[in-house]
């Protein structure tokens, strides 16, 4: 008696060892077809997928025992970079590997700080530094462009060096707009004048191309894109793309008056000539500002499902205000006071937001595991 297999008759004594053969040939196919699969991001406590069924304000830490960090950015493959302001760039998996950045002065408030990847950065690894670093005259602000391969840095350009700096007041933040070039925030080093000299990189929100030249609509024709800030930390655009950017208010006897602003090309934004709501002809008043009686001391922001979400050092929360037309709304606080001094936040490409702690830098208190990175599903 015969049987037909693939149009063909077989032997019946033929048909258990093909049966045999093509269900070993499966298991292998499936098997490689698994070990292809991505491996995690990092080791959490939760997988993505599981946090994904959980309720609305679920939060959990994803990396913890970080020194001072300062901005998140992910790799094409899911994998997280941060940046320590003592020098070190980590790439956080389930096997955390360092690499020092060479140069960078880890003094008060400056070391290494921003990071970017740049829009093509699967084609081409290049990867934005804003560090601290010592110079003649004392301390200096530079970006630099490198690439990252194989956990390591090389190929380093110096884009943008001699910015201003100084133990506090260093801004940090770089982020590609959505005209594929590179902002930067700079503070005005404690010396308020420097905020209003459009010949100085102190003070500012700067504009770059990706190679850093400058671009030919920069208002100034140097590096200048707005004036008057005393310390932003902050980028983001909404679905407008409008520019906003988070900035500290004066500290000491007239603390208070943190700011969240609309940044306009060529603007000058005031400091240290006006602060909170005060206006004056010619500089712009903050679209929000926490007043005398709060202070936020804002850092990192991120523009998600239509609101600015924006971190704060002093204030210890995360703060929302929606945001359309140019207008924002009603400024809601979380996690007060739940985690500590908060720093950077980030939309993850899995949908959740991140944010760091800075209990490690001298002026919070550390909990355990500080400091850490958390990912939030949040409940707004």
């Amino acid at each position: 008696m015969k049987k037909v297999l693939k149009g063909k008759p077989v032997n019946k004594k033929y048909l258990l060892p093909i049966i045999f053969v093509g269900l070993v040939l499966a298991i292998t196919v499936i098997y490689f077809n698994r070990s292809k699969v991505a491996p995690l991001a990092f080791t959490p406590t939760k997988t993505t997928t599981q946090l994904a069924t959980l309720p609305a304000g679920t939060e959990e830490v994803v990396a913890e025992n970080l020194k001072i960090p300062w901005e998140v950015a992910f790799l094409p493959d899911g994998t997280m970079l941060v940046t320590e302001r003592t020098g070190t760039l980590k790439h956080i998996t389930s096997a955390t590997t360092a690499v020092n950045v060479e140069g960078v002065v880890h003094k008060g408030e400056g070391g290494l700080l921003g990071m970017a990847l740049h829009p093509d950065f699967k084609d081409n690894h290049f990867i934005y530094l804003y560090s601290t670093t010592a110079t003649g005259g004392g301390l200096t602000n530079r970006v630099e462009r490198y690439v990252y391969n194989n956990e390591q840095l090389s190929d380093r350009k110096v884009l943008l060096e001699g910015i201003p700096g100084s133990s506090n007041h260093d801004g940090g933040r770089l982020a590609f707009g959505p005209d594929g070039d590179l902002y930067i925030t700079t503070g005005d080093a404690e010396n308020s004048a420097n905020a209003q000299d459009q010949n100085s990189l102190a003070g500012k929100i700067l504009r770059l191309k990706d190679d850093g030249s400058i671009p030919e609509d920069n208002p100034f024709h140097n590096a200048t894109y707005s004036y008057g800030h005393r310390n932003p930390q902050g980028l983001a655009w909404d679905t407008t793309g409008q520019l906003w950017a988070t900035e500290h208010g004066p500290s000491g006897l007239q603390t208070g008056y943190d700011e969240l602003n609309r940044i306009e090309k060529g603007a000058n934004y005031g400091w240290p000539t006006i602060k909170g709501s005060e206006a004056k002809d010619g500089l712009i008043t903050p679209v929000l500002n926490s007043g005398s009686k709060e202070t936020w001391a804002p850092s990192g922001m991120a523009f998600y499902k239509g609101l600015l979400i924006f971190s704060g050092l002093r204030g210890e929360s995360l703060y929302s205000t929606p945001v359309a037309n140019g207008q924002v709304g009603t400024l809601t606080s979380y996690l007060h006071e739940k985690y500590g001094r908060l720093r950077a936040v980030v939309a993850g490409p899995d949908g959740f937001l991140y944010i760091t702690t800075s209990n490690t830098d001298g002026r919070g208190t550390p909990k355990s595991g500080d400091d850490k990175v958390i990912r939030i599903k949040p409940n707004f």
